[in-house]
Protein backbone atom coordinates (compact mmCIF):
# COMPACT_ATOMS: atom_id res chain seq x y z
CA UNK A 1 0.00 0.00 0.00
CA UNK A 2 1.42 3.56 -1.00
CA UNK A 3 0.24 6.71 0.10
CA UNK A 4 0.59 9.82 -2.60
CA UNK A 5 0.42 13.33 -1.52
CA UNK A 6 -1.15 16.23 -3.51
CA UNK A 7 -1.96 13.95 -6.29
CA UNK A 8 -2.97 15.31 -9.24
CA UNK A 9 -6.86 13.78 -10.83
CA UNK A 10 -6.70 14.89 -13.96
CA UNK A 11 -5.79 11.87 -15.27
CA UNK A 12 -9.00 9.99 -12.89
CA UNK A 13 -12.22 11.85 -14.11
CA UNK A 14 -13.57 11.63 -17.64
CA UNK A 15 -14.19 15.21 -17.88
CA UNK A 16 -10.60 16.24 -17.47
CA UNK A 17 -10.89 18.57 -14.58
CA UNK A 18 -7.53 19.96 -12.73
CA UNK A 19 -7.87 19.02 -9.14
CA UNK A 20 -5.64 17.26 -6.35
CA UNK A 21 -6.37 14.80 -4.04
CA UNK A 22 -4.53 15.87 -0.61
CA UNK A 23 -4.19 12.06 0.26
CA UNK A 24 -4.22 9.14 -2.83
CA UNK A 25 -3.61 5.43 -2.19
CA UNK A 26 -4.67 2.88 -5.86
CA UNK A 27 -6.19 0.11 -3.73
CA UNK A 28 -5.21 -3.66 -5.38
CA UNK A 29 -6.50 -5.97 -2.81
CA UNK A 30 -9.25 -6.18 -0.10
CA UNK A 31 -6.26 -6.48 2.20
CA UNK A 32 -5.12 -3.12 1.15
CA UNK A 33 -8.41 -1.23 1.22
CA UNK A 34 -8.80 -2.20 4.84
CA UNK A 35 -5.27 -0.87 5.74
CA UNK A 36 -5.72 2.26 4.16
CA UNK A 37 -9.48 2.93 6.10
CA UNK A 38 -7.20 2.33 9.16
CA UNK A 39 -4.51 4.28 8.86
CA UNK A 40 -6.23 7.24 10.11
CA UNK A 41 -3.55 9.44 7.53
CA UNK A 42 -6.74 12.14 7.00
CA UNK A 43 -10.39 11.67 9.01
CA UNK A 44 -12.30 11.87 5.20
CA UNK A 45 -12.48 9.19 2.68
CA UNK A 46 -13.42 9.32 -0.47
CA UNK A 47 -13.88 6.58 -2.81
CA UNK A 48 -12.97 6.81 -6.71
CA UNK A 49 -13.89 4.51 -9.17
CA UNK A 50 -13.76 5.05 -12.81
CA UNK A 51 -14.38 8.87 -12.06
CA UNK A 52 -17.18 8.82 -15.41
CA UNK A 53 -20.14 10.23 -13.27
CA UNK A 54 -18.42 12.70 -10.97
CA UNK A 55 -17.80 16.50 -11.58
CA UNK A 56 -15.02 17.76 -9.31
CA UNK A 57 -15.49 21.23 -8.51
CA UNK A 58 -12.59 21.47 -6.10
CA UNK A 59 -9.46 20.00 -4.68
CA UNK A 60 -10.21 16.58 -2.46
CA UNK A 61 -9.48 17.37 0.96
CA UNK A 62 -9.08 13.89 2.15
CA UNK A 63 -8.10 9.78 1.82
CA UNK A 64 -8.79 9.47 -1.88
CA UNK A 65 -8.73 5.84 -2.80
CA UNK A 66 -9.10 4.43 -5.99
CA UNK A 67 -10.26 1.06 -6.41
CA UNK A 68 -8.60 -1.10 -8.45
CA UNK A 69 -9.77 -4.55 -7.34
CA UNK A 70 -9.65 -7.07 -10.64
CA UNK A 71 -10.71 -10.08 -11.59
CA UNK A 72 -13.70 -11.90 -13.30
CA UNK A 73 -14.69 -15.50 -11.98
CA UNK A 74 -17.69 -17.87 -12.74
CA UNK A 75 -19.48 -18.39 -8.91
CA UNK A 76 -21.86 -21.18 -10.68
CA UNK A 77 -23.26 -21.91 -13.87
CA UNK A 78 -25.85 -24.51 -15.63
CA UNK A 79 -26.74 -25.00 -19.36
CA UNK A 80 -28.96 -21.66 -19.21
CA UNK A 81 -27.14 -18.94 -17.01
CA UNK A 82 -23.92 -18.19 -15.52
CA UNK A 83 -23.38 -16.15 -12.34
CA UNK A 84 -20.01 -14.04 -12.45
CA UNK A 85 -18.01 -12.35 -9.84
CA UNK A 86 -16.90 -9.55 -10.85
CA UNK A 87 -14.41 -6.99 -9.02
CA UNK A 88 -14.87 -3.62 -8.77
CA UNK A 89 -12.13 -2.37 -10.64
CA UNK A 90 -12.89 -3.95 -13.66
CA UNK A 91 -13.82 -1.48 -16.77
CA UNK A 92 -17.27 -1.70 -17.33
CA UNK A 93 -17.62 -2.15 -21.23
CA UNK A 94 -14.13 -4.45 -21.21
CA UNK A 95 -16.81 -6.60 -18.74
CA UNK A 96 -19.25 -6.28 -21.38
CA UNK A 97 -16.78 -7.64 -24.09
CA UNK A 98 -16.02 -10.61 -21.71
CA UNK A 99 -19.58 -11.48 -21.66
CA UNK A 100 -20.09 -10.77 -25.61
CA UNK A 101 -16.86 -13.24 -26.50
CA UNK A 102 -18.28 -15.91 -23.99
CA UNK A 103 -22.10 -15.56 -25.47
CA UNK A 104 -23.12 -14.44 -21.53
CA UNK A 105 -26.28 -12.31 -22.19
CA UNK A 106 -28.16 -9.39 -20.46
CA UNK A 107 -25.63 -6.83 -20.94
CA UNK A 108 -24.77 -5.89 -24.34
CA UNK A 109 -27.51 -3.27 -24.88
CA UNK A 110 -24.84 -1.55 -21.62
CA UNK A 111 -22.12 -1.77 -24.11
CA UNK A 112 -19.85 1.21 -24.29
CA UNK A 113 -21.02 3.20 -21.21
CA UNK A 114 -18.01 4.24 -19.20
CA UNK A 115 -16.79 3.43 -15.73
CA UNK A 116 -16.38 1.03 -13.50
CA UNK A 117 -18.16 -2.31 -12.46
CA UNK A 118 -18.03 -1.26 -8.85
CA UNK A 119 -19.62 1.78 -9.53
CA UNK A 120 -22.48 0.62 -11.51
CA UNK A 121 -25.31 -0.37 -9.24
CA UNK A 122 -24.64 2.85 -7.42
CA UNK A 123 -26.59 4.42 -10.07
CA UNK A 124 -28.37 1.75 -11.56
CA UNK A 125 -26.91 2.34 -15.07
CA UNK A 126 -28.92 1.99 -17.90
CA UNK A 127 -29.49 2.33 -21.71
CA UNK A 128 -31.52 1.59 -24.34
CA UNK A 129 -34.30 -0.57 -22.23
CA UNK A 130 -31.89 -2.49 -20.02
CA UNK A 131 -30.77 -1.61 -16.62
CA UNK A 132 -28.00 -3.19 -14.33
CA UNK A 133 -30.96 -4.05 -11.94
CA UNK A 134 -31.94 -6.74 -14.58
CA UNK A 135 -28.76 -8.65 -14.23
CA UNK A 136 -27.79 -7.70 -10.90
CA UNK A 137 -27.68 -10.68 -8.29
CA UNK A 138 -25.87 -9.05 -5.22
CA UNK A 139 -22.90 -7.28 -4.30
CA UNK A 140 -20.26 -7.43 -1.90
CA UNK A 141 -19.19 -4.41 -0.22
CA UNK A 142 -16.56 -3.42 3.13
CA UNK A 143 -17.67 -1.04 6.03
CA UNK A 144 -16.21 2.35 6.01
CA UNK A 145 -16.56 2.70 9.64
CA UNK A 146 -15.61 -1.06 10.96
CA UNK A 147 -14.58 -2.91 7.65
CA UNK A 148 -16.83 -5.45 8.14
CA UNK A 149 -17.82 -7.23 5.28
CA UNK A 150 -21.43 -7.03 4.16
CA UNK A 151 -23.48 -8.49 0.94
CA UNK A 152 -26.20 -6.36 -0.46
CA UNK A 153 -28.95 -8.31 -2.41
CA UNK A 154 -31.12 -6.98 -5.30
CA UNK A 155 -33.88 -6.18 -2.93
CA UNK A 156 -32.10 -4.21 -0.08
CA UNK A 157 -30.15 -2.00 -3.22
CA UNK A 158 -33.71 -0.03 -3.74
CA UNK A 159 -32.62 -0.03 -7.19
CA UNK A 160 -34.66 3.01 -8.89
CA UNK A 161 -34.03 5.13 -11.86
CA UNK A 162 -30.54 6.06 -11.75
CA UNK A 163 -31.16 5.50 -8.22
CA UNK A 164 -29.73 3.41 -5.17
CA UNK A 165 -29.08 3.12 -1.68
CA UNK A 166 -25.66 3.49 -2.14
CA UNK A 167 -27.06 6.91 -3.69
CA UNK A 168 -29.21 7.91 -1.21
CA UNK A 169 -29.84 6.36 2.59
CA UNK A 170 -25.94 4.48 3.20
CA UNK A 171 -24.26 7.41 0.58
CA UNK A 172 -20.42 7.14 1.82
CA UNK A 173 -20.99 3.91 4.30
CA UNK A 174 -19.92 1.38 2.23
CA UNK A 175 -17.36 0.83 -0.33
CA UNK A 176 -18.36 -2.11 -3.50
CA UNK A 177 -15.64 -4.57 -3.89
CA UNK A 178 -17.74 -6.67 -5.70
CA UNK A 179 -20.86 -7.52 -8.10
CA UNK A 180 -22.42 -10.42 -8.51
CA UNK A 181 -24.48 -11.24 -12.01
CA UNK A 182 -26.40 -13.98 -13.28
CA UNK A 183 -26.53 -14.12 -17.59
CA UNK A 184 -27.91 -15.96 -19.80
CA UNK A 185 -26.14 -18.72 -21.73
CA UNK A 186 -29.03 -19.86 -23.85
CA UNK A 187 -32.58 -18.07 -25.36
CA UNK A 188 -31.29 -14.70 -24.77
CA UNK A 189 -33.59 -11.98 -24.08
CA UNK A 190 -32.46 -9.74 -26.56
CA UNK A 191 -34.50 -5.88 -26.06
CA UNK A 192 -34.07 -4.67 -29.81
CA UNK A 193 -37.50 -2.57 -29.85
CA UNK A 194 -35.66 0.42 -28.54
CA UNK A 195 -36.00 2.71 -31.65
CA UNK A 196 -32.40 3.78 -32.25
CA UNK A 197 -30.95 -0.56 -32.12
CA UNK A 198 -33.99 -1.11 -34.42
CA UNK A 199 -33.25 1.61 -36.85
CA UNK A 200 -29.75 -0.24 -36.80
CA UNK A 201 -29.92 -3.07 -36.61
CA UNK A 202 -32.29 -2.62 -39.99
CA UNK A 203 -29.38 -1.45 -41.64
CA UNK A 204 -27.36 -5.10 -41.85
CA UNK A 205 -30.96 -6.41 -42.31
CA UNK A 206 -30.88 -8.67 -39.00
CA UNK A 207 -34.26 -9.43 -37.73
CA UNK A 208 -32.78 -12.02 -35.12
CA UNK A 209 -29.35 -10.34 -34.16
CA UNK A 210 -26.94 -12.14 -32.10
CA UNK A 211 -25.69 -10.39 -28.42
CA UNK A 212 -22.98 -9.51 -30.50
CA UNK A 213 -24.88 -7.65 -33.29
CA UNK A 214 -26.95 -5.78 -30.55
CA UNK A 215 -23.59 -4.86 -28.80
CA UNK A 216 -22.09 -3.30 -31.94
CA UNK A 217 -25.12 -1.23 -32.89
CA UNK A 218 -25.25 0.18 -29.51
CA UNK A 219 -21.14 1.06 -30.13
CA UNK A 220 -22.33 2.56 -33.45
CA UNK A 221 -25.39 4.73 -31.65
CA UNK A 222 -22.66 5.50 -28.92
CA UNK A 223 -19.99 6.47 -30.76
CA UNK A 224 -22.65 8.52 -33.53
CA UNK A 225 -23.59 10.62 -30.64
CA UNK A 226 -20.99 10.70 -27.71
CA UNK A 227 -17.58 12.45 -27.63
CA UNK A 228 -14.80 10.23 -27.12
CA UNK A 229 -13.56 11.40 -23.10
CA UNK A 230 -9.97 10.85 -24.62
CA UNK A 231 -10.40 13.54 -26.98
CA UNK A 232 -13.00 15.86 -25.50
CA UNK A 233 -13.63 15.92 -21.34
CA UNK A 234 -17.14 14.39 -20.71
CA UNK A 235 -19.29 12.66 -18.27
CA UNK A 236 -21.79 11.09 -20.80
CA UNK A 237 -25.08 12.31 -20.19
CA UNK A 238 -25.09 15.20 -17.20
CA UNK A 239 -28.68 15.23 -16.76
CA UNK A 240 -31.50 12.52 -15.70
CA UNK A 241 -34.70 12.40 -17.87
CA UNK A 242 -37.58 14.29 -15.89
CA UNK A 243 -40.60 12.20 -14.84
CA UNK A 244 -43.84 14.25 -14.36
CA UNK A 245 -47.19 13.34 -13.02
CA UNK A 246 -50.41 12.94 -15.16
CA UNK A 247 -51.76 16.65 -14.52
CA UNK A 248 -48.25 18.16 -15.09
CA UNK A 249 -48.39 16.18 -18.31
CA UNK A 250 -51.54 17.72 -19.68
CA UNK A 251 -50.42 20.44 -19.39
CA UNK A 252 -47.14 20.25 -21.29
CA UNK A 253 -48.52 18.02 -24.09
CA UNK A 254 -51.11 20.51 -24.85
CA UNK A 255 -48.47 23.51 -25.05
CA UNK A 256 -46.21 20.93 -26.73
CA UNK A 257 -47.80 18.34 -28.46
CA UNK A 258 -44.76 17.30 -30.48
CA UNK A 259 -42.25 16.75 -27.84
CA UNK A 260 -41.33 12.92 -27.32
CA UNK A 261 -42.14 11.36 -24.85
CA UNK A 262 -42.15 8.14 -22.54
CA UNK A 263 -45.50 6.65 -20.78
CA UNK A 264 -43.82 4.97 -17.65
CA UNK A 265 -48.09 4.22 -16.17
CA UNK A 266 -51.06 6.32 -16.07
CA UNK A 267 -50.07 8.71 -13.23
CA UNK A 268 -45.96 9.19 -14.87
CA UNK A 269 -44.50 10.39 -17.98
CA UNK A 270 -41.21 10.51 -18.84
CA UNK A 271 -39.87 13.46 -20.96
CA UNK A 272 -36.30 13.65 -23.20
CA UNK A 273 -34.03 15.70 -20.91
CA UNK A 274 -31.82 16.17 -23.92
CA UNK A 275 -35.15 17.53 -25.84
CA UNK A 276 -35.94 20.24 -23.34
CA UNK A 277 -32.69 21.15 -23.63
CA UNK A 278 -32.09 21.27 -27.58
CA UNK A 279 -35.16 23.19 -27.58
CA UNK A 280 -34.44 25.73 -24.87
CA UNK A 281 -31.12 26.36 -27.42
CA UNK A 282 -28.26 25.00 -25.67
CA UNK A 283 -27.31 22.57 -28.21
CA UNK A 284 -23.74 22.87 -29.23
CA UNK A 285 -23.22 26.11 -27.82
CA UNK A 286 -19.77 26.83 -26.65
CA UNK A 287 -19.34 29.22 -23.72
CA UNK A 288 -15.28 29.64 -23.25
CA UNK A 289 -13.88 26.04 -22.69
CA UNK A 290 -17.31 24.85 -21.26
CA UNK A 291 -20.35 23.84 -23.96
CA UNK A 292 -22.76 21.69 -24.56
CA UNK A 293 -21.96 18.82 -27.31
CA UNK A 294 -23.24 19.33 -31.22
CA UNK A 295 -24.67 15.70 -31.33
CA UNK A 296 -26.07 15.11 -27.57
CA UNK A 297 -28.07 18.31 -25.79
CA UNK A 298 -27.88 15.96 -22.50
CA UNK A 299 -23.63 15.84 -22.92
CA UNK A 300 -21.98 18.96 -21.27
CA UNK A 301 -17.97 18.99 -22.27
CA UNK A 302 -14.40 20.04 -21.61
CA UNK A 303 -12.90 21.93 -24.15
CA UNK A 304 -9.74 21.76 -22.80
CA UNK A 305 -8.85 23.66 -19.60
CA UNK A 306 -12.40 24.34 -18.16
CA UNK A 307 -12.94 24.57 -13.77
CA UNK A 308 -15.48 22.41 -12.18
CA UNK A 309 -17.28 25.36 -11.34
CA UNK A 310 -17.16 26.52 -14.96
CA UNK A 311 -19.32 23.07 -15.90
CA UNK A 312 -21.56 23.04 -12.76
CA UNK A 313 -22.67 26.92 -13.69
CA UNK A 314 -23.09 26.39 -17.89
CA UNK A 315 -25.77 23.02 -15.55
CA UNK A 316 -27.11 25.46 -13.47
CA UNK A 317 -27.70 27.80 -16.37
CA UNK A 318 -29.66 25.31 -18.60
CA UNK A 319 -31.94 23.88 -15.38
CA UNK A 320 -32.85 27.95 -15.40
CA UNK A 321 -33.76 27.96 -18.77
CA UNK A 322 -35.47 25.00 -19.21
CA UNK A 323 -37.46 25.25 -16.15
CA UNK A 324 -38.67 28.64 -17.15
CA UNK A 325 -39.58 27.21 -20.54
CA UNK A 326 -40.92 24.29 -19.72
CA UNK A 327 -41.89 24.30 -15.89
CA UNK A 328 -39.82 20.99 -15.24
CA UNK A 329 -36.72 20.76 -13.54
CA UNK A 330 -34.37 18.77 -15.04
CA UNK A 331 -31.79 17.05 -12.40
CA UNK A 332 -28.13 16.13 -12.22
CA UNK A 333 -27.43 11.84 -13.13
CA UNK A 334 -23.12 13.16 -12.49
CA UNK A 335 -22.28 13.23 -8.47
CA UNK A 336 -21.07 17.25 -8.25
CA UNK A 337 -17.90 16.86 -6.04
Amino acid sequence: MHIEEHKSLRDYNTFNIQATARYFCSIGSIQDLKLALQSNIHPDIFILGGGSNMLLTKNIEALVLHINLKGIKIISEDKNSVVLNVMAGENWHEFVQYCINNDYGGVENLSLIPGNVGTAPIQNIGAYGVELKDVFLDCNTLSIENQFEKKFTKEECNFAYRNSIFKDQIKGKYIITSVNFKLTKSDHKKIIDYGSIKDELKKINSHSPSIKEISEAVIRIRESKLPNPKKIGNSGSFFKNPTINNIQFEKFNKKFPKAPFYKLSEFEFKIPAGWLIEKSGFKGQRFGDTGVHKNQALVLVNYGNASGKEILELAEKIQTKVKKDFNILIEPEVNIV
